[in-house]
């Protein structure tokens, strides 16, 4: 079942009537650049056809009613909720993400009570960037039973700014933009080349399947303790040590004035400095290369990538490192982590004859050290957030 069924049909469980429509997000992969959006830099995602459901009616109150469809079949209910009341930290827990977009959209004039069920397949936890197709979906949603018409590609990464902020303030999560800005502007066949400083956006081709090619997505399972601490750690120190040199963002170090610019930082931030600066550099070699049609050459550029997550920036996990270094032992092009780090997934870029060697050599791995079985598929790259249509 689609996940806008589900919604739909656990929203006329719960409250007994059709909903007034269904809006999906989807889950997004990163391709490469990782941890360079809060430092103004460049990033390229791309939408997986994964995607989380959010079925809506307006109410005649001021009250927000939430609920999501577990995996288990069963319904967790949030609310009624006034949204006056509305504030960071109250509600916390998972209805924290569909209430903090519904506490952003009040203060842009759309606002109005709402009854949401959410529902999909997104995996959570597994670096996959669930929490932001929630917050998409609910964002479309709620302005939709405002009235609003589906919003163009401008308006989309202005709602995306709203998603984050969402996230940033009322979750308590500092994330950057990447996230929400692919789950509604990528396109399906392309990867999404976004340049964060200037918001300037480019649908680059991607079609793996036409060079015998996948995107191997290997979810760990696992997600480390410090995850969010890890992340909100390296941002302030990314921050830190662009003040300390005088410039905006890291963003404005270049390959050239790397050098002179780590022997002007204390020790401990020169690897995360190294880190968003070259991974600034692969991005924009992978953009290249794709523009060329040459996709399997982009595979030394993500083990290059994974080194720099793993030894400079130091956010991979043992099972992060596992999957890529048994991926590209088993025949993989490159392979590395995705996602914020600590856990959650990695992906590998593999030539679809060698696909199930692949899948075989790291489910045996994790099986050898005891580990939970990943899960393992093939990600196409798919269209962005909007309004489902239900049959």
């Amino acid at each position: 079942m689609s996940p806008a069924r589900a919604a739909a049909d656990a929203f006329r469980t719960l409250h007994g009537r059709q909903p007034e429509g269904v809006w999906a997000a989807p889950g997004r992969v990163n391709l490469i650049g990782e941890h360079t959006d809060y430092n103004d830099g460049y990033v390229l995602p791309f939408a997986l056809p994964h995607r989380l459901a959010a079925a809506v009616s307006p109410r005649q109150d001021a009250a927000l009613t939430l609920a999501t469809l577990g995996s288990d079949g069963r319904i967790q209910q949030a609310g009624p909720l006034t949204l006056a009341d509305l504030r960071p930290g109250r509600p916390d827990g998972w209805a924290a993400y569909p209430a903090g977009v519904a506490w952003v959209l009040r203060e842009h004039g759309i606002g109005g009570g709402a009854d949401v069920v959410i529902a999909g397949d997104v995996p959570t936890g597994a670096g996959l960037s669930s929490s932001a197709a929630i917050e998409c979906a609910v964002a479309l949603a709620l302005r939709g039973v405002a009235g609003y018409d589906e919003p163009d590609e401008p308006r989309r990464a202005e709602i995306a700014r709203w998603a984050q902020r969402a996230e940033n303030e009322f979750v308590g999560v500092p994330t950057g933009v990447l996230d929400q800005t692919a789950s509604l502007c990528c396109v399906a066949g392309h990867v999404l080349f976004l340049d964060v400083r200037t918001g300037e956006r480019e649908q680059v081709p991607f079609d793996t399947a036409s060079t015998g090619l996948r995107v191997l997505v290997i979810d760990t399972r696992v997600k480390h303790a410090h995850s969010e601490s890890g992340y909100a750690e390296r941002r302030r120190g990314t921050e830190r040590a662009a003040d300390l040199l005088g410039v905006p963002a890291l963003r404005d170090v270049t390959p050239a004035g790397l050098a002179a610019a780590l022997e002007a930082l204390p020790d401990e931030l020169r690897p995360l400095v190294r880190h968003v600066v070259t991974e600034n550099a692969r991005v924009l070699d992978v953009v290249g290369h794709l523009r060329a049609g040459r996709i399997a050459e982009i595979g030394p550029l993500l083990d290059a990538s994974h080194r720099s997550m793993r030894d400079d920036y130091r956010i991979s996990a043992p099972e992060l490192d596992l999957a890529v270094d048994t991926a590209r032992e088993a025949g993989a092009l490159g392979a590395r982590m995705t996602g914020g780090g600590f856990g959650g997934s990695a992906i590998a870029l593999v030539r679809e004859s060698d696909q199930r060697a692949v899948e075989q050599a790291v489910t045996t791995a994790f099986a050898r050290q005891g580990l939970r079985r990943p899960r393992l598929f093939a990600a196409v790259p798919s269209a962005g957030a909007g309004r489902e249509q239900l049959a």
